[in-house]
C-alpha cells in the first residue's frame, strides 16, 4: 500500500463529547465470523456491537458493493469492578486489558475479558420465547397437593390436572451471565490472554509467568513459563500445541508444549531488533504459523517498516511524559499480506508486508462523516513540504491510537480513538471494479 493507494471509507462512528478517564476504550476484538465487535474500557465495561444486515437494494443505492450493514449496539455489561488486596495493600482496577472470544458452538456466544488479576468467562445469548401456563399453584395462591394430579391437560384445555407450559414469543432480550471466574493465578498485572484452537484452554501472561488454564477449571492453573521480561503471549490460530511470547529485550520466542510440559527452554529464537528496544507485543499471523509481528517505538532494523522513525528526536520528551511506553497494538489483515499500527496524533499506518510501503491515515472527529473517504496524511521531518503535512513539533502526544482489529475476512477495522470508536470499510466502486 502506497501513499497514494485508495484510501478506505467511514462505515460507522460511535463518539462521545465528554472524555472520563473510564471512558477511555482500552481493547478491541472481533469474533471469528466478524459480526460480532467487542469493546472494553477503563471503567470495566463491555460493550458488544452487532453487524447488521443490509439489503441488496439498500447497497445498490449507495452505488457501492462490498457494504454490508453496519455495526450498532448489541450489549452493555459491567465484566469488572474495582477491587482492593488487603493482603498486599493493593488497589485493582477494573480497567479491562483484553477480550477474546471463544469459537462458536452453538446459538450462544462466549468470551474472555480480564482486568490486572482476574479473568472472566461470559456467556452471551439471545432469547425471544418465554415458557407461560405454570400451574402449581391454586387460584388462592397455594402449592397444590401433588396426589391430587392425576392428569397432564394442554393450557385451557381441561379443567383439571397439571397444565404444560408452552412458549410464547416475546422482545429479543440479549442475556449476559458470567459462567466462570479465573483468579488468584498472577501475582503481577496480566497483559495478555489467548484461546488455544482446541477450544478447552488458554493462555494467560503477566510480567514474570504465563499460566495455562482449562475452561472449566477455575480453582487452578498450570505455570508453563517464567521469565521476568514477558510482554505478550499467543496461541497460533490452528496449532494446540505451540505458543509464542514476547520480552522486553526485544525478542521473540517460540515454544513447543510437546518437547516439555514446562516451557523454560524455547524451541525458535528470534531477535527483530539489533537495539534493545521497548517492545510490547507479539501476534501470529491469521493463517499459518509463519509469520509474527513484533513493535516497539523506534527499530535499528532497516529490513522492517518504519512506523514511528521520525520520533527520534523526541526521545526525551517522550520519556518525560512517559509516552515512551505507550503499546502500540499491531493488527493483521485477513490475508496476511497488509499490517496495521497505531501512532500519535490521532494517526494509524497500514504496511504493505512484501513491499514495506505505507500509508498514513487520520481517525479524527472532523472527518468522521459516514460515507466520507479518509485521505492520507504525512509527519513532516525535512525537505519539500506538502500541504496538509503535520510537522513533529505540532504532534499532539494525547491523542494515541494503541487499540485497533481487523475484520476476520474482509477489509472492515476498528479504531479505538481515547474515548471514540471508528469503523472503517474498504468500499469498492462498481465502475473502477470493471476496469
Amino acid at each position: 500500500m502506497g501513499e497514494d493507494a485508495e484510501s478506505p471509507k467511514i462505515n460507522h462512528t460511535f463518539l462521545r463529547d465528554y472524555v472520563t478517564e473510564a471512558d477511555v476504550i482500552s481493547t478491541v476484538e472481533f469474533n471469528q465470523t466478524g459480526d460480532l465487535l467487542a469493546t472494553g474500557d477503563k471503567g470495566g465495561r463491555v460493550v458488544i456491537f452487532q453487524r447488521e444486515t443490509e439489503s441488496k437494494g439498500e447497497s445498490e443505492e449507495a452505488g457501492e458493493v462490498g457494504d454490508s450493514g453496519e455495526y450498532n449496539v448489541y450489549s452493555t455489561f459491567q465484566s469488572h469492578e474495582p477491587d482492593f488486596d488487603y493482603l498486599k495493600s493493593l488497589e485493582i482496577e477494573e480497567k479491562i486489558n483484553k477480550i477474546r472470544w471463544l469459537p462458536q458452538q452453538n446459538a450462544a456466544h462466549f468470551l474472555l475479558s480480564t482486568n490486572d488479576k482476574t479473568v472472566k468467562l461470559w456467556k452471551v445469548s439471545e432469547r425471544d420465547k418465554r415458557p407461560e401456563g405454570y400451574n402449581l399453584k391454586d387460584e388462592e395462591g397455594r402449592i397444590k397437593d401433588v396426589s391430587t394430579i392425576t392428569s397432564l391437560r394442554v393450557q385451557n384445555s381441561l379443567p383439571c390436572g397439571f397444565t404444560v407450559p408452552v412458549l410464547k414469543p416475546t422482545d429479543l432480550m440479549v442475556e449476559v451471565r458470567p459462567r466462570r471466574v479465573f483468579a488468584n493465578g498472577h501475582t503481577y498485572h496480566i497483559n495478555s490472554i489467548s484461546v488455544n484452537s482446541d477450544g478447552e484452554t488458554y493462555l494467560s501472561a503477566d510480567d514474570l509467568r504465563i499460566n495455562m488454564w482449562h475452561l472449566d477449571i477455575t480453582d487452578r492453573s498450570f505455570s508453563i513459563l517464567c521469565d521476568p521480561d514477558l510482554f505478550s503471549a499467543e496461541f497460533p490460530p490452528h496449532h494446540c500445541h505451540v505458543f509464542v511470547y514476547s520480552s522486553s529485550k526485544g525478542t521473540l520466542r517460540l515454544c513447543d508444549m510437546r518437547a516439555s510440559a514446562l516451557c523454560d527452554k524455547h524451541t525458535k529464537l528470534f531477535t527483530p531488533f539489533t537495539n534493545k528496544s521497548f517492545h510490547h507485543q507479539c501476534k501470529v499471523s491469521n493463517r499459518e504459523t509463519q509469520f509474527f509481528l513484533s513493535g516497539s517505538v523506534v527499530s535499528e532494523c532497516p529490513a522492517h517498516p518504519q512506523v514511528h522513525e521520525y520520533l527520534r528526536s523526541k526521545l526525551c520528551s517522550l520519556y518525560e511524559n512517559d509516552c515512551i511506553f505507550d503499546k502500540f497494538e499491531c493488527v493483521w489483515n485477513s490475508s496476511d499480506s497488509v499490517i496495521m499500527t497505531g501512532a500519535y496524533n490521532s494517526f494509524f499506518r497500514m504496511f504493505d508486508r512484501e513491499t514495506g510501503r505505507g500509508v498514513t491515515l487520520e481517525a479524527w472527529r472532523e472527518n468522521s462523516k459516514p460515507r466520507a473517504v479518509l485521505r492520507t496524511r504525512r509527519v513532516y521531518t525535512g525537505g519539500k513540504r506538502r500541504r496538509g503535512d503535520v510537522g513533529v513539533d505540532s504532534l499532539d502526544f494525547t491523542k494515541k491510537i494503541l487499540h485497533m482489529a481487523w475484520h476476520p475476512a474482509e477489509n472492515i477495522i476498528a479504531i479505538a480513538a481515547t474515548n471514540n470508536l471508528y469503523i472503517f470499510q474498504d468500499r469498492v466502486n462498481p465502475d473502477a471494479q470493471t476496469q
